[in-house]
């Protein structure tokens, strides 16, 4: 097949149910793909406090994933007077897909940082906010929001969970990890520790080797302290799009516009 991808080979490693959009995209630029989900999204138990919590009782409220917005619609409910954030594009059309509407996002990239930057909410003073997210999720934003003046909440609806793989797919990663030119693409610290963690001993040097996709800085530093030999390339975000921009960038011949 022929595309900007030719000849090489993407390792995916998005929950199973979440990675098909950018395996097609992947495909369609000439890649061989090969879809090595790393973690699972599994709800967390509800909790009691689970039903005190009204989201139109808050002013803003923040879903900081697709999988928030996912869970939220089930456990929660959507809200119909609060303003609604989205921590990214892909949480802003999974909350569109759902028939809410989104009164802010960030204008780049897709983190807590670019939520931070907006105008609305740099002097929250008075405001209360909630934040949907799942358990174990940086608490940049609830901090930040607070100490600007904010009543933050937080409800954590799901968690991510190392994935099991199968023989037939860890001789899969194994073939790809041999094959020379491979890129491996991770979506956040919990997935990249999770195949960190899951991948035998003897493959652990290639693995390591590799040329690894990241979003952003926070993930690339992650990467080193985990002991990553092999180059990185910074994608502007974990949203699927930014991700294949990333590595179709990587794999363009140096000189070419």
């Amino acid at each position: 097949m022929s595309g900007p991808l030719a000849g090489r080979t993407i390792v995916v490693t998005r929950p199973a149910r979440q990675s098909a959009a950018i395996a097609t995209a992947l495909r369609e630029l000439g890649a061989e793909v090969v879809e090595f989900p790393s973690i699972r999204i599994v709800p967390v138990p509800p909790q009691v406090t689970d039903a005190a919590v009204v989201v139109d009782d808050f002013d803003w409220v923040i879903y900081t994933s697709v999988n928030a917005v996912a869970f939220a619609g089930r456990r929660i409910g959507a809200p119909a007077r609060a303003q609604v954030a989205a921590i990214g594009p892909a949480t802003a059309q999974a909350l569109v897909r759902a028939g809410i509407r989104v009164a802010a996002q960030p204008q780049r990239g897709a983190d807590s940082e670019g939520l931070l930057a907006l105008p609305v909410f740099a002097a929250p003073g008075g405001l209360r906010i909630l934040i949907v997210r799942g358990a174990g999720g940086r608490d940049v934003l609830k901090n930040e929001l607070a100490q600007r003046g904010a009543s933050v909440e937080v409800v954590e609806l799901y968690r991510r969970a190392p994935e099991t793989p199968t023989p037939a797919a860890m001789a899969e990663l194994a073939r790809a990890l041999a094959s020379g030119r491979l890129v491996i693409a991770v979506s956040s610290v919990d997935v990249l520790r999770a195949l960190v963690g899951m991948v035998p001993a003897a493959l652990d040097a290639s693995l390591r080797a590799a040329t690894l996709v990241v979003p952003g800085p926070r993930v690339a530093a992650s990467a080193r302290e985990l002991g990553w030999q092999g180059a990185l390339i910074e994608s502007a975000g974990a949203e699927d799009a930014a991700m294949v921009r990333a590595i179709v960038e990587q794999a363009r011949p140096t000189g070419q516009a």
